[in-house]
């Protein structure tokens, strides 16, 4: 794969060369061999144990672990040097959006994968490293997260986990209880925040042999029922002062920089499971008859299919553009670098990672709630299975920070570089100045795609100057107006991301497939964009008197919506249909 060095948030700045957004299509052969090596264990171990998941059978979810473990699926972040594959971003995402399709069990898998392994994968000690990650990459050792407390979600440095060092200077000794914690009930460790003497944040492994260590009961939750979740509190748990994770005093870091690889693989995750609640609801559509005909047939049904299979499009096409940054921005970190660049490279791509999270799990919840529509009824009856996908997708839209956490981050992150380059102030003034000038569209067959694709940049950029202006230092108390600008961001990098994959694939064998479903994407993010622009602008009100001309540039935008829309929507559901589900595999 060719590295794409690209700074985070770069895309709300400049556009992109299509020949530079890396896409599934470019897929290694490795790629394909490991995405087929996931599929196929979902397909003929998971699946088929459904039923007993969702009955909170836990030895059975910890099985499959163990399973997917001897197939190299739990290895895939972990450094050769420690037992692991020591694959690539890109793999990380194919292996959680495979395992992603299947709602409680996915949860499990890519929690150990992630968060739980990957805090000791950059930042433990070389002896804790040896000593556990063959462990946890073989499935021996099941991992756990333990951030979350009763009283500090959100806000996670409210935490009121305490660590105090032994009069030997030998252990720590923990105090505290965590909440909401996935894996709890079965993992043999545990990556634990908590306040040394009550001040400083720091990381910690625990493992489930220390004494000190209980259990909450299992949460009774509205889905993922075959994940296990529960309270783990601490009582002057004694962990060694060697397992320290990072530097003390700086557990925020570790968990900050963690998390967004954390919300990557959502976004990955969420694409699997779009994907198969699209493949139910296109299935029955096109069996379930009424007034004489399939109600796929109808138009109402189409325009359903359509859209979601659209959406997801986008979202793995920003998924696996963000898979390749974070690549080249974290493949140095298997080996030795300093502990502060870590922790950058691990910041880069914060405003990407967090687009993959709140689109991927929005994508999510409107292929499952869409797939339940679809059923009518009986999308309402457990027997169907599709009411299970629905509650399973809601907690998507709270893990690793809520989606407005998230969006909130999207604007204060671009500012604060802003702030840090006195170059892009004058970009963004130039904004400003260009609103509600006449269009420039040029030629070719996605030249409309690419003048709307700029238009949102430009009304980012503009409301970017105009925020940073009229609510100067107040941006935290205007959280409205930030979320406003995070959407017309999200809405960018979904249309970008989907626009330039089609266009790389226009001389393949599905490229027609490609452009009507980047095509869709596109104009839905218009809306979306046009939608955010406007209350965004009425926000900002006629500070700087740009009022009309704000409006005047969100016409210009909405006025390059596809004329031939429906046309395109119907045909595409049409190939959805004939394909039993998303159409490009």
């Amino acid at each position: 794969m060719e590295q794409v060095q690209v700074p985070g948030g770069e895309f709300l700045v400049r556009s992109a060369d299509p020949a530079d957004v890396y896409t599934p299509e470019e897929f290694t052969e490795e790629h394909r061999m490991i995405r087929k090596t996931a599929r196929d264990f979902v397909e003929r171990e998971v699946w088929p144990s459904q039923d007993a998941i969702e009955a909170e059978d836990f030895d059975r979810v910890v099985q499959l672990l163990k399973q997917a473990g001897d197939l190299g699926l739990l290895a895939h972040s972990v450094p050769e040097a420690y037992g692991g594959l020591g694959l690539d971003k890109i793999s990380k995402g194919i292996v959680g959006e495979m395992v992603g399709m299947t709602g409680a069990y996915g949860v499990a898998h890519s929690n150990h994968t992630c968060i739980a392994t990957l805090p000791i994968t950059y930042f433990a000690s070389d002896a804790v490293k040896q000593r556990v990650l063959p462990k946890m990459a073989s499935g021996e050792y099941l991992g756990a997260y333990c951030l979350t407390e009763p009283t500090a979600g959100s806000d996670a440095l409210a935490a009121k986990t305490v660590a105090r060092l032994s009069e030997d200077g030998t252990h720590y000794l923990i105090s505290g209880t965590k909440q909401f914690i996935t894996n709890a009930g079965f993992a043999d460790t545990f990556v634990v925040y908590a306040k040394i003497d009550g001040e400083q944040f720091t990381a910690f492994l625990v493992e489930k042999s220390f004494p000190g260590i209980s259990l909450g009961p299992e949460e009774q939750k509205m889905g993922i029922h075959g994940s296990s979740t529960r309270q783990v509190i601490f009582d002057e748990c004694p962990v060694p002062v060697e397992n320290v994770i990072g530097e003390v005093g700086r557990g925020h870091a570790v968990a900050l920089g963690v998390l967004n690889l954390g919300r990557y693989n959502l976004g990955a995750g969420n694409v699997g499971g779009a994907k198969r609640a699209l493949a139910v609801a296109a299935r029955y559509a096109a069996e379930r008859r009424q007034f004489g005909r399939a109600i796929a047939e109808f138009p109402a049904t189409q325009a359903k299919l359509a859209s979601v299979a659209a959406r997801i499009y986008a979202a793995g096409s920003l998924v696996y553009r963000t898979a390749a940054m974070l690549e080249d921005a974290l493949a140095p970190l298997y080996g030795e670098l300093p502990t502060r660049e870590k922790e950058a490279r691990l910041r880069e791509h914060a405003i990407e990672c967090a687009i993959c999270k709140v689109h991927g799990s929005e994508t999510l919840w409107k292929a499952a709630d869409e797939a339940v529509q679809i059923h009518g009824g009986y999308g309402y009856i457990r027997e169907y299975h599709v009411e299970r996908m629905l509650r399973d997708a809601r907690i998507q839209r709270i893990f690793e920070g809520t989606n407005e956490i998230n969006r909130l981050l999207i604007p204060t992150h671009f500012l604060r570089r802003v702030s840090r380059q006195p170059e892009l102030v004058s970009r963004l003034s130039a904004a400003v100045d260009a609103l509600g000038k006449p269009l420039q569209v040029g030629a070719g067959p996605t030249a409309h795609e690419r003048a709307a694709i700029e238009q949102m940049r430009a009304l980012y950029l503009a409301g970017c100057a105009l925020v940073a202006d009229r609510f100067a230092g107040r941006l935290d108390a205007e959280q409205e107006v930030a979320m406003h600008l995070a959407d017309l961001a999200i809405s960018l990098y979904a249309a970008e991301s989907a626009l330039a994959r089609a266009e790389k694939a226009a001389s393949g064998a599905q490229a027609e497939v490609h452009a009507a479903l980047a095509s869709v994407a596109v104009d839905d993010e218009i809306q979306a964009a046009v939608q955010a622009a406007v209350a965004l602008f009425a926000a900002i009100g006629d500070h700087a008197g740009v009022r009309e001309r704000a409006l005047d540039a969100i016409r210009n935008l909405a006025g390059l919506r596809n004329p031939d829309g429906i046309a395109k929507r119907r045909k595409l559901a049409r190939t959805v249909v004939e394909q039993g589900g998303y159409p490009i595999d």
